[in-house]
């Protein structure tokens, strides 16, 4: 296994300074062999077994659950991602990514039981677990023979985990912690084994502890009534003076913050893959139901409002696929760092897991409103029948609405964006993006032109440098202003979250571009080619109006005028015919009924 240093690997935000050849990045056209199987494998099994169930695979039912979590277990899908010596096929973060993409494609709410065991229940075990807390749960977990369940959020605390009152104190002779407090939210909770446990030792050190579901003291909930996720389990839980085993504690007392806050960061690369499954299945509903659909004599597929709909669906799934995957490669590379044996394991992991945390919050942001986007468009593409049950984009509505709090709410990861670039910039993490904001107007003077690129995608190359620029010169404006006080103004802390979310974006999508232009030719990538114009295009125009938005509460008088003339030089754009685009991507989709890469 490699050891390379993480010093390396390219910095998490260095994105927003660092050009980065397309050669470089993993686009999913680039599945080994194995990934494709099991991504096949993933396809199947969701197909045969939830299909199967009819419309019972909506209704919360413990028996069909746990049945299908035993059948996940037999055929792999488990313990895919584990580490070899636990019987999975090795630590992989772009075969995880694509695993929760294909479970959640044309699956329903059932599938949240499997993607929680894979994801934050397993992952505090394989990433802090001591070897023997690694043997004796990851192979029952990875089997199906065991149930788990990760348990942080309390009545008075949801975003805010460092607050949680739930106690743990070591009895005297030292053999349990002693834990008391409550929990809610907590999915899978019906039935789970194990639980993840998160708990202040003596009132103030944040820790984890693996609980075993038959403790004397814990008290599970009724199920919750939900808006959606009708067929998952979610129930608070209760603890009064309940015995944990000391060996049971996971990690280290005081250090339990660093595995809720890593193990929900690859949360939000999962839930922008789950998004991603997701919505391409609302756009494939829409697609084929636009197609049946005839009125005033047409398929409402051919007419230029659903055009547009389905076009701007399947660019948004294209951006965000792209973004997905990128970010998958970034956190692979450091996992082959991870070395089982390494009794620092937790430490190193930490710093393998917490590197890509800005981009993790991107990908839950941009994929949990993509998918809202995708099953709010799909349903208006039914008309009244999108209102109706019987009717598959009612239920993926319903069950889209959730992944903009789960993971942290998007306003909160918003911040966490901005907030988290600029505790990097004062750590010296990023020395580009410091010396690029230490020259932010000069390089957008010096940058600005009116001269239109016409080789493919030179044009947009240009807008996406561009951007860049521009989004470098709103952060150091705000900086400037407020200093270490930009926290507190919410406002535009999340217009520069945006800009940083565009940015990645229109480069993820642009990569993947060209490098397919470079495998396959240009006629062969003419659908991508004319996603990453209309993308990368109405992306630089919101880009820029939020950069003016910074600039109006961080400037004023002449210094107002010169900075927005600058800014208004820079933000010039040779348009491009967006109804064209559009039909023309619509078309591929229409006749696919499906989305189209």
């Amino acid at each position: 296994m490699s050891h390379k240093a993480l010093d390396d690997y390219a910095p998490g935000g260095s994105f927003l300074a660092r050009d980065t050849d397309f050669r470089s990045v993993f686009i999913p056209e680039g599945f080994s062999e194995e990934q494709r199987m099991i991504a096949k494998t993933t396809v199947e099994f969701v197909g045969r077994e939830i299909a199967a169930l009819g419309d019972k695979a909506d209704e919360l039912n413990y028996g069909n659950i746990l049945n299908i979590v035993r059948k996940a277990g037999e055929i792999g899908l488990l313990g895919a991602f584990l580490p070899e010596e636990y019987g999975g096929i090795g630590l992989n973060g772009i075969t995880f990514t694509m695993m929760k993409e294909k479970l959640n494609a044309g699956a329903t709410s059932i599938i949240t039981t499997i993607g929680g065991q894979i994801g934050i229940g397993m992952l505090p075990i394989v990433f802090f677990g001591t070897a023997e807390q690694r043997l004796k749960y990851l192979p029952k977990l990875a089997s199906g023979e065991l149930t788990t369940a990760f348990a942080l959020t309390e009545p008075s605390s949801g975003t805010d985990a460092s607050g949680i009152k739930t106690s743990a104190r070591l009895s005297e002779d030292g053999k349990h912690y002693i834990l008391n407090g409550n929990k809610v939210f907590i999915t899978n909770a019906g039935f789970a084994d194990i639980f993840v446990v998160f708990a202040k030792v003596n009132g103030t050190d944040f820790s984890a502890f693996i609980v075993e579901r038959n403790s004397e003291g814990l008290t599970i909930g009724p199920e919750e009534k939900k808006m959606g996720l009708k067929a998952s389990s979610t129930c608070s839980m209760t603890f009064e003076n309940v015995k944990v085993p000391a060996e049971n504690l996971l990690g280290e007392v005081g250090k339990g913050h660093l595995i809720a806050f890593n193990v929900l960061n690859f949360g939000r690369l999962s839930v922008g893959a789950g998004c991603l499954g997701n919505a391409k299945e609302a756009l494939e509903c829409a697609a084929r139901y636009a197609n049946q659909r005839v009125q005033f004599g047409r398929k409402i597929a051919s007419f230029p409002l659903i055009m547009k709909k389905l076009a701007q669906i399947n660019t948004k799934l294209y951006v965000l696929e792209s973004m997905v995957y990128r970010t998958a490669a970034l956190f692979d590379a450091r996992l082959q760092t991870l070395d089982f044996g390494d009794p620092n394991l937790g430490e190193r992991s930490n710093k393998v897991i917490s590197e890509y945390l800005i981009e993790c919050s991107i990908n839950k942001v941009f994929g949990s409103e993509a998918l809202d986007y995708a099953a709010d468009e799909g349903l208006q593409i039914h008309g009244g029948y999108g209102y109706m049950q019987e009717y598959k984009i009612e239920s993926i509505y319903r069950d889209a609405r959730i992944k903009r709090i789960f993971e942290g709410t998007n306003e909160i990861n918003r911040l966490f964006i901005t907030r988290s670039i600029v505790r990097k910039l004062a750590k010296g993490q990023l020395p580009e993006l410091e010396r690029a904001i230490e020259a932010a107007s000069a390089a957008l003077e010096q940058a600005a032109h009116t001269q239109k690129l016409t080789g493919t995608l030179e044009y947009e190359t240009y807008l996406v440098s561009m951007a860049k620029k521009i989004c470098v010169f709103a952060l150091a404006q705000a900086l400037q202003v407020y200093k270490d006080k930009l926290d507190e103004e919410q406002e535009t802390s999340a217009d520069l979250a945006d800009m940083a979310i565009l940015v990645y974006a229109m480069e993820s999508a642009l990569l993947r571009t060209k490098k397919l232009i470079s495998q396959n030719g240009e006629a062969a990538s003419q659908n991508a080619i004319d996603m990453t114009l209309l993308f990368v295009h109405e992306a630089f125009e919101q880009l820029a109006g939020l950069a003016k938005q910074v600039l109006s509460v961080t400037a004023a008088g002449d210094e107002w005028t010169g900075k927005l003339a600058l800014l208004v030089k820079a933000s010039f754009r040779w348009p491009v015919s967006v109804p064209e685009l559009q039909r023309r991507i619509a078309a591929r989709v229409s006749e696919a009924e499906k989305y189209v890469g």
